[in-house]
C-alpha cells in the first residue's frame, strides 16, 4: 500500500504541512516517489508517523524522537526519563501557584512577594537550616526542650501538595517575623518553672467548661474560676499579653497543614474569655 502525503494526514489526522514538516526531516522518510516526483508512503511510514504524533503529543523533542524512531532508545526508556522531567516541571508549576495565591490573597508587596518565592525555593536541606536556626534562636540549645522542638518542627513531604506548599511558605515566612521570635522566647521563659509547665492546659480545662455552659467573664462564677487557677490576675494578665499572640496559634495551624496533622485544638476562646475575665 502506497500512500501520498495527504492520505497520511487523514490516516493519522494530522496536517499535510505537518506530515511534510517531519518527513522533510528525515523522521518518516517515503518509500519512493510516483512518476510525476511526487512522495509516497509504505504501511511502515504509517506506523513510524503515528509514532512520532503520539510521542510529540507527549511532549517529547524532536531529537530524542528521532532515536526512538531510528532505533537509539525505547520508548519505555525516553518515557521513563520524560516523566522524571515532567514530575520536576510539575512541582514547579505547584510552587509557582502556591506563591501566586498567597500573593493574591494576602495582596503582597513586591518585597513580601519576593520573599515568598524565595522560601518556595528552598532545597530540603536549606529548609532544614532555615528551622532548625529559627528554634535554636527561640528555644535555645536545652536538651529539655527537644521534644518540644520536634513538635514544631515543619516536615515538607517529598511531593506535597498545594496547600501544603502554600502553608510552608507561610510558616517559613513567620520564622523570620522578629516579634513572633520574642513571642515564642518568652513562652519558654514562662516554661524554666515547673509550676507553669502546664499552665496552658490547666486554663483550657478550668474555662472550657464554663464557655460551654455560657458562663460571662464578668460574672461571679468567673470570677471563682479565676480565683482557682495557680496564678495571680496580674500574673495571669501578663503571661495572656504573650501567649495569646495570634502568630503563635496560626504556627500550629499551619504546621499541621504541612506536617499532615490534625487540626490543633483552639486555645484562643478560652485565652480570650480569660483575658476578659481578669481584664
Amino acid at each position: 500500500m502506497r500512500y501520498s502525503i495527504g492520505e497520511l494526514a487523514h490516516r493519522t489526522g494530522l496536517t499535510i504541512k505537518a506530515v511534510r514538516f517531519y518527513s522533510d526531516r528525515g523522521l518518516v522518510p517515503p518509500s519512493g516517489r510516483n512518476t510525476a516526483g511526487q512522495r509516497r508512503y509504505d504501511d511502515a511510514a504509517l506506523a513510524r508517523l503515528d509514532l512520532v504524533r503520539t510521542l510529540r503529543d507527549l511532549g517529547l523533542d524532536l531529537a530524542t524522537i528521532r532515536r526512538v524512531v531510528d532505533g537509539e532508545a525505547t520508548v519505555a526508556d525516553v518515557a521513563a526519563k520524560h516523566a522524571e522531567a515532567i514530575e520536576v516541571q510539575i512541582r514547579v508549576l505547584r510552587v509557582r501557584r502556591a506563591v501566586l495565591t498567597a500573593v493574591a490573597r494576602r495582596d503582597s508587596t513586591p518585597e513580601e512577594t519576593s520573599l515568598m518565592h524565595k522560601l518556595a525555593l528552598l532545597s530540603e536541606v536549606e529548609r532544614r537550616r532555615l528551622v532548625d536556626e529559627f528554634l535554636t534562636a527561640t528555644l535555645g540549645d536545652r536538651p529539655e526542650l527537644a521534644g518540644v522542638a520536634r513538635t514544631l518542627t515543619p516536615e515538607l513531604p517529598e511531593n506535597p501538595s498545594p496547600r501544603q506548599i502554600e502553608a510552608w511558605i507561610e510558616l517559613a515566612g513567620l520564622t523570620q517575623d522578629t516579634e513572633f521570635r520574642a513571642v515564642l522566647r518568652r513562652l519558654v521563659e514562662d516554661h524554666r518553672g515547673g509550676l507553669r509547665r502546664d499552665l496552658a492546659a490547666e486554663v483550657r480545662d478550668a474555662v472550657t467548661p464554663a464557655l460551654e455552659a455560657g458562663v460571662a467573664p464578668d460574672s461571679p462564677q468567673a470570677a471563682a474560676i479565676v480565683d482557682g487557677l495557680p496564678r495571680t490576675p496580674d500574673d495571669l494578665r501578663e503571661w495572656l499579653g504573650f501567649v495569646n499572640d495570634p502568630r503563635r496559634e496560626r504556627y500550629l495551624e499551619l504546621l499541621s497543614v504541612v506536617n499532615g496533622w490534625a487540626a490543633p485544638e483552639s486555645l484562643t476562646p478560652a485565652l480570650d474569655w480569660l483575658a476578659a475575665a481578669t481584664a
